[in-house]
């Protein structure tokens, strides 16, 4: 069986692609249009993250949502090594 589609292999992007992938992915949702946000460069991570998002102005309804949004981009970009 193949399993490709499994493939762990991330996009790599930059802070500013990152922050506008997240930027329009919290403005589709309706409850979290009114979040702010920041992207913050980390040490890689065990799970192989190296940057992550701090939430903030998050209404309590949207808590959930905007974690799984970030979530989800976090799964599939990797902060690409600055030139």
């Amino acid at each position: 069986m193949d399993y490709d589609y499994l493939s762990t292999t991330k996009t790599r992007a930059t802070l500013d692609e990152i922050r506008v992938r997240v930027a329009h992915a919290l403005a589709r949702h309706p409850l979290c249009r009114k979040v702010r946000f920041d992207i913050v460069s980390v040490p890689r991570t065990r799970r192989g993250g190296n940057w992550t998002v701090t939430l903030q102005s998050v209404e309590p309804r949207a808590v959930w949502e905007a974690s799984e949004i970030v979530a989800d981009i976090q799964d599939a970009y990797d902060l690409a090594a600055a030139a």
